[in-house]
């Protein structure tokens, strides 16, 4: 009997790592909408809310565009800001300390797509972590790597969403995952890093996809 349970013990502590790094993020990607249509999402138009600080809460538009393209907008006292954006060639972003939106050639542009989509094709390895909690859900951790980058992602063990993502000097939580399409897409994104000042939590209220967007959309 003791040897039964010792093995029962032995088989459960190492079924954890019958699924490797690269099957927890394919399954991700297959259960949040399967790569096809990840990689047939041309643009994505974002609007809600965003907090800053404690109290100051303010609308927020995000506008994303294949292969980089991005802008991002507040509006305070009924007047849009600008606060940050890619143009194709240079970034955008507020001088909080001239209150003027500031080009800068070395601006770092994200990519469209999140990291894990075809990491190993983009020189990424991933490793499973094991298991940790993410508030109350038992999550996957996985971190993906490429030279001296580090990710580390939490990945919900029963249905594979994306709730946590640890980056050098940011950590995000994603939550209220809502279908746009055949996407599944977080509603609500918190963010959280070692300067305080620069918290914020968004709550989209409506999410566009493959929308056609003016010309002028991405020229600042």
């Amino acid at each position: 009997m003791k040897s039964f349970l010792l093995l029962i013990t032995f088989v459960l502590s190492t079924s954890l790592f019958a699924q490797t790094g690269k099957e927890i993020i394919d399954r991700s990607i297959e259960l949040s909408g399967g790569i096809t249509n990840w990689k047939l999402l041309n643009t994505v138009a974002i609007s809600g809310k965003v907090t800053l600080g404690v109290n100051d809460e303010y609308p927020i538009k995000i506008f994303q565009a294949r292969p980089n393209l991005t802008k991002t907008s507040i509006t305070i006292a009924s007047k849009e800001n600008i606060v940050e954006g890619y143009d194709g060639e240079n970034g955008y972003a507020m001088n909080y300390a001239t209150n003027k939106l500031e080009r800068y050639p070395n601006y770092n542009a994200e990519s469209f797509d999140t990291d894990f989509i075809d990491f190993e094709s983009k020189g990424f390895s991933a490793q499973l972590l094991g298991k940790e909690k993410v508030g109350t859900k038992d999550c996957y951790k996985v971190e993906l790597t490429k030279n001296v980058n580090k990710t580390i992602y939490f990945f919900d063990v029963k249905n594979y969403q994306l709730l946590k993502e640890i980056q050098k000097d940011e950590t995000l939580i994603y939550g209220d995952y809502k279908k746009v399409g055949n996407l599944l897409f977080p509603y609500r994104i918190e963010s959280s890093s070692s300067k305080k000042d620069s918290d914020y939590v968004i709550l989209v209220q409506k999410i566009e996809t493959n929308k056609v967007f003016p010309k002028n959309t991405f020229k600042f």
